[in-house]
C-alpha cells in the first residue's frame, strides 16, 4: 500500500505483519510529509527493492531514504532483513521495532547494521524524531558521497586534490602512464604527497587488483635493507632462522614503492640495477635466481642529477627509473589547492575526533593561503588537525591557526634552550607554552600533550603553575564537577530540542 503526500519530506519504507501497527505508521508519516509504502512480509520487502522489483528504480536512484521494520515477523525476522537489506541496499538506514526489547537484541540489531532501535509501545512523537535523525544522516552520506564524486571528478585522482594547472598535469601525465609497465621516478618535495601520486597510477592501471608495497629506504638500516628488498635464505647470517621473501616478492604482479631512492647507498643500487635489468631477484645467501614481475615506482626529494655527479647516485640507475618522470609542485606553488585541501583536511578530522566544526572564516583562509607551506600539504593537514581539536566554535577563525613561528618546534626549541635550561625547565615552558594556545582549557592541553589531566595538575603543581592555596585534587574535582554539569546542560538542552 502506498499513501502519497504532496512534495513529499522523504520516501520511507514500513515493513511489519501486524495491520494495526502498518495502518498507524502509514497514517502519522502520510501526515507527517511523507511517501509510504509498506510491506506486510520482509522477503515482499526485499524482492521490491531487488533488481526487477517494484522500488528497485527508486532505490537504485538514492529516493527511498528510510526503512522502519518490526523485528518479530513470520518468514523472515527483522534481523535478517537486517542482514539481507545490507548486501542490497547498505545505504539505506533501517530502524527496528519490537516488543520484545533487550540489551542483547539491541546489540545485535546494531551489528546488523540497524540505524536505530526501539521498543513497543513507544510514542509517535519518538518515532518521528528518530526518523528524522535517520534522514539527517541519509542526506549527511549522499551530500558527502556527492562531495567525494565532484571532487575526484574535478579536482582529483585517487586520494590526490587539486585544482591548480600543476596538479592538473600531474593528474593528466598519471592517466597517461598508469596503463603502461614503464617504471617511474616521482620527484617533490617532502610532504607533498609523492607517494599518493604513487598509489594514484597503480590504482588507476592494471595492477591495481595486486599488491603495492611500500618501502621508505632511509627508514631501514643499510645492513637490513637488502635483505628487505630481495628476502634472504635460511641460515644466510645471524638470526635468519626461516627464509624471508623480499618486498620484490611479495609485490608480484604488482607495483614496488622506493620511497626516498636518493638515499641508498651505491653497492645497493647496482644491486637494484640489475634486477631491473634482468627481472630476477636473488635472495641473501641463495643462488637461485627467481624471476619477478614488478612496477618499480620511485621517489626523491633531492636532485637525482646532483647526486650523481657527486658520486653518490649511479646514472644508469636513474636512467632506468626515470624512464617517465613525473615532478610534483610545492603547495607554495599552487596556492588555489589549500582551500580544496584545507576543507578535505577538516572533514577527516572532524569525522575522527567526533566533533562538529563546519568550515573557515574568510580571515582563517586567507591566513592559509598566504603561509610558506615549507613542509607542504602534510604540514598544512597537521594545522588543519590541531585547529580542529582546539576550536571551541563551528568555524575555524584566525587565531585558531599557529603563526609559522609557532609552527616551528625548531624555532621553539632554540628560544627555550637558549640560556642551556635543564629538561624539566624546558618541559615547564613547554606547559605554559601550551596552556597559552589552548586558552587554560586543561582537557585540550592534556590531549595535546599526551598525557592525563591528573598528570597535568601534578606537573602544573610542581611548577608553581596554579595558585599555591589551591591543590590540583580540588582543581580537578572542581573541573570535572563543571564537564559534568555542563553534560547535564547539554543533554537537557538536547532533550529540549527532540
Amino acid at each position: 500500500m502506498i499513501k502519497e503526500h504532496k512534495d513529499p519530506t522523504g520516501r520511507v519504507v514500513v515493513v511489519d505483519d501486524d495491520s494495526e501497527m502498518r495502518s498507524l505508521l502509514e497514517d502519522y508519516l502520510g501526515n507527517e510529509g511523507y511517501l509510504v509504502t509498506s510491506f506486510s512480509l520482509a522477503t515482499d520487502a526485499l524482492a521490491a527493492l531487488g533488481v526487477g522489483g517494484s522500488l528497485a528504480a527508486e532505490s537504485a536512484a538514492g529516493d527511498l531514504d528510510l526503512i522502519i521494520s518490526d523485528i518479530k515477523m513470520p518468514v523472515m525476522d527483522g534481523l535478517e532483513f537486517t542482514k539481507q537489506l545490507q548486501t542490497v541496499r547498505p545505504e539505506i538506514p533501517i530502524i527496528l521495532i519490537t516488543a520484545f526489547g533487550s540489551i542483547e537484541t539491541a546489540i545485535e540489531a546494531m551489528q546488523r547494521g540497524a540505524f536505530h532501535y526501539v521498543v513497543k509501545p513507544f510514542k509517535l512523537a519518538e518515532m518521528s524524531v528518530n526518523v528524522q535523525r535517520a534522514l539527517e544522516n541519509r542526506k549527511l552520506q549522499r551530500d558527502n558521497t556527492a562531495l567525494r564524486q565532484e571532487v575526484k571528478r574535478s579536482w582529483g585522482l585517487g586520494n590526490v586534490i587539486g585544482k591548480s594547472p600543476g596538479m592538473k598535469a600531474v593528474f593528466e601525465l598519471v592517466s597517461r602512464v598508469a596503463p603502461a609497465t614503464a617504471n617511474i621516478l616521482v620527484m617533490g618535495e617532502s610532504g607533498t604527497g609523492k607517494e599518493m601520486v604513487a598509489r594514484a597510477i597503480h590504482d588507476s592501471g592494471p595492477r591495481a587488483r595486486k599488491s603495492f608495497v611500500a618501502i621508505n629506504c632511509t627508514a631501514i638500516p643499510e645492513s637490513l635493507l637488502e635483505s628487505e628488498l630481495f628476502g634472504h635464505a635460511k641460515g644466510s647470517f645471524t638470526g635468519a632462522i626461516q627464509r624471508k621473501r623480499g618486498l620484490f616478492e611479495e609485490a608480484e604482479g604488482g607495483t614496488l614503492f622506493l620511497d626516498e631512492i636518493g638515499d641508498m647507498n651505491v653497492a645497493l643500487q647496482s644491486k637494484l640495477l640489475r634486477v631491473i635489468q634482468e627481472r630476477k631477484v636473488r635472495a641473501v645467501g641463495e643462488n637461485i635466481a627467481r624471476d619477478v614481475d614488478v612496477r618499480i615506482i620511485a621517489a626523491t626529494h633531492k636532485d637525482l642529477k646532483v647526486a650523481i655527479r657527486e658520486g653518490v647516485f649511479r646514472e644508469d640507475l636513474f636512467y632506468r627509473l626515470s624512464v617517465i618522470p613525473i615532478v610534483v609542485p610545492p603547495l607554495r606553488q599552487r596556492s588555489e589547492d589549500i582551500p580544496l585541501l584545507a576543507e578535505h583536511f577538516l572533514k577527516k578530522y572532524s569525522a575522527a575526533n567526533n566533533l562538529r566544526v563546519k568550515g573557515f572564516t574568510k580571515r582563517a583562509m586567507l591566513k592559509l593561503m598566504g603561509m610558506k607551506w615549507e613542509g607542504n600539504v602534510r604540514e598544512l593537514e597537521n594545522v588543519i588537525e590541531r585547529a580542529v581539536v582546539l576550536c571551541d566554535a563551528s568555524l575555524i577563525d584566525e587565531t585558531d591557526i599557529p603563526t609559522p613561528e609557532a609552527q616551528n618546534a625548531e624555532s621553539f626549541f632554540i628560544n627555550a634552550a637558549g640560556d642551556f635550561p635543564t629538561i624539566a625547565q624546558i618541559e615547564e615552558r613547554y606547559i605554559r607554552l601550551i596552556m597559552e594556545k589552548t586558552a587554560g582549557r586543561k582537557d585540550k592541553a592534556a590531549q595535546i600533550l599526551g598525557i592525563n589531566r591528573r598528570t597535568l595538575y601534578r606537573k602544573q603543581n610542581d611548577y608553581g603553575l596554579i595558585p599555591k592555596d589551591s591543590s590540583p585534587e580540588e582543581e580537578l574535582k572542581e573541573e570535572e564537577l563543571k564537564e559534568e554539569h555542563l553534560g547535564e546542560e547539554l543533554a537537557g538542552h538536547e532533550s529540549h530540542e527532540e
